[in-house]
């Protein structure tokens, strides 16, 4: 197996674009990474997507996206893992080029969510259809079912929820493509509308379109394309059981930890070693439940290290310095890749108001569903 860098990344802005489509997302987020390295020449595409049928109409997104990129003839697959698809996506290339197949692979994740689609629907194909969603549940529904568990387990309070999704507005509002630049008070997420008891609206993840896209080749290419390459250390996927009733604590997240743990082996690294962090917050209770499943904090305490500023800008283990879903946005198929360019930026040094000081390692972890896929990647700066 080779070592594979990445090179190069593209992204646009995340929030409701309306004079933008599927096609016209994904191409200029990966024009900014073919613009950066001059136009190479691809040897593969792969494109994170959830349901690009259900939203807007459209499948077969790999040679539509080649096409329109400009590069027909290009295999070009897309990746589906519900709201895990970006992240399924980078693994697919890391693979293709660590195994020696392919050199440059282009990586995207996107989604076009707000053209009219009854997203609450669509987003519920990513539960147990069966189990679940015939029994008129929906995901801020699994979510707060999740918070329970947590609250009943742990003594989790709704005030714990409210510290993470201030913490990620505060840093969503240093992030010029975030969807939502402006911070929030304690009082406004606390007083927020109810949205599913316990969550509030400011614990929730907005519905959101947008892309973004990286370029993977090998590490001893990397010199070619950047004088910055960051190296794709190691990665884990894993997946659990689809309804929550099927689980042994749905608080537990297992995905998150086998996936963590493969990521870890693979990496030869552990959660000691990790400087930054971009974590799956589709809502505010799914922060706390990851941190836990991650190693980063034992299981109940995760509310207590945010709580005390450690996850903070300037805190020992910065998370989701881009906002998380939470602020950043979260169009579900780009959400994965998003995360990866937010540490991408942090371990070159080129996230501006948001850096994490001498970040040398970071970690992304990309979530499907309530917990039922997770990838994780840890990654190193060259």
């Amino acid at each position: 197996m080779r070592d594979v860098a990445i090179v190069a990344t593209g992204m646009t802005p995340f929030g409701e674009l309306w004079h933008s489509s599927l096609r016209d997302l994904f191409v200029e987020a990966a024009r900014e990474v073919l613009d950066a390295v001059d136009h190479p020449l691809l040897d593969s595409i792969y494109v994170g997507n959830m349901s690009g049928g259900q939203f807007v109409g459209q499948e077969h997104l790999g040679p539509l996206m080649a096409d329109h990129l400009g590069v027909a003839g290009v295999p070009a697959t897309r990746v589906e893992s519900a709201c895990a698809s970006g992240g399924a996506a980078l693994r697919a290339g890391f693979f293709e080029v660590a195994s020696g197949a392919s050199d440059l692979v282009l990586v995207a994740g996107v989604e076009k969510m707000n053209d009219g689609a009854d997203v609450t629907g669509v987003l519920a194909t990513a539960a147990d259809q069966e189990a679940e969603v015939y029994h008129g549940i929906t995901f801020p529904g699994l979510y707060a079912m999740i918070a329970r568990a947590h609250m009943e387990k742990h003594g989790t309070t709704e005030g714990d929820l409210a510290t993470i999704s201030v913490k990620n507005h505060r840093h969503g509002a240093l992030n010029p493509k975030a969807q939502f630049r402006q911070e929030v008070s304690l009082e406004q997420v606390m007083t927020s509308s109810m949205v599913s008891e316990p969550l509030r609206l400011l614990h929730c993840s907005p519905v959101s379109d947008g892309a973004a896209a990286v370029l993977l080749c090998p590490l001893d290419r990397a010199r070619e394309f950047t004088d910055k390459p960051v190296k794709i250390r190691g990665g884990g996927f894993a997946t659990a059981p689809m309804a929550l009733a099927d689980r042994v604590d749905p608080s537990a997240l297992d995905a998150v930890s086998l996936a963590a743990a493969r990521a870890y082996r693979a990496s030869g690294l552990g959660p000691s070693d990790i400087h930054v962090a971009e974590v799956h917050d589709c809502f505010a209770i799914a922060e706390l439940c990851v941190l836990e499943a991650l190693c980063f904090a034992q299981p109940g305490s995760a509310a207590e290290l945010t709580r005390a500023g450690e996850t903070t800008l300037g805190g020992r283990l910065p998370v989701n310095t881009s906002g998380g879903l939470k602020a950043k946005g979260h169009p579900v198929g780009a959400t994965g890749v998003a995360q990866v360019i937010e540490i991408v930026e942090q371990l070159r040094g080129e996230a501006g108001a948001r850096q994490v000081a001498n970040a040398v390692i970071g970690l992304t972890q990309n979530m499907g569903g309530s917990g039922a896929s997770s990838v994780v990647h840890i990654f190193e700066r060259v």
